[in-house]
C-alpha cells in the first residue's frame, strides 16, 4: 500500500480492500472473486473499479496477472522471486516452476534476437507426469 502512496496514488478504501483481499488469498484469485469479496463490505463497488485497480497494481508491478487456463485471468501479489507455473491440460493441476529454469531462455532471446523478454509470471501448458503415465498405461 505504501508503494501506491510513494508514486502519488491515493489509498482509497476500495484500493486498500482489494490489496488486502489479494494478500489474504495466498495465491491466485480472479477479478470476479475479488469483486465478490469487496461487495461484502462495500456493496456499491462496481466490477470496473476492481479491474481498474488490478490494472494499476499490475502496471506498478505490485500484482502479477496470469492465465492458468479455463479462459480466466488470475492475479496474485508480486513476490520478490519470480516464479511461473506448469499447468496440466488434462487434470488442471498446477506446479510451481522456478525462474532459474527460464533464465537460459531469457538469455538466449537476448543473445540471438536482441530481445528483452518480459517473463515476469506465466504458465506453461502441457501434460503432467501423472496424466502422461496414465495415458501410457491405458
Amino acid at each position: 500500500m505504501e508503494s501506491l502512496r510513494e508514486v502519488g496514488y491515493r489509498l482509497t478504501p476500495q484500493r486498500m480492500l482489494i490489496i488486502a483481499i489479494i494478500h489474504d488469498s495466498k495465491g491466485h484469485v480472479t477479478a470476479e472473486d475479488v469483486h465478490t469479496r469487496v461487495t461484502e463490505q462495500y456493496p456499491f463497488v462496481d466490477i470496473s473499479t476492481v479491474y481498474r485497480t488490478l490494472q494499476l497494481l499490475k502496471k506498478l508491478h505490485l500484482v502479477n496477472e496470469t492465465d492458468l487456463g479455463g479462459g480466466r485471468v488470475e492475479y496474485e501479489l508480486a513476490q520478490e522471486a519470480r516464479h511461473h507455473h506448469l499447468v496440466c491440460r488434462r487434470c488442471g493441476a498446477t506446479s510451481p516452476l522456478d525462474d532459474e529454469m527460464i533464465d537460459p531462455l531469457r538469455a538466449r532471446l537476448l543473445e540471438k534476437h536482441g530481445f528483452r523478454a518480459d517473463m515476469e509470471h506465466f504458465a506453461i501448458f502441457g501434460v503432467c507426469r501423472t496424466c502422461a503415465d496414465k495415458g501410457q498405461k491405458g
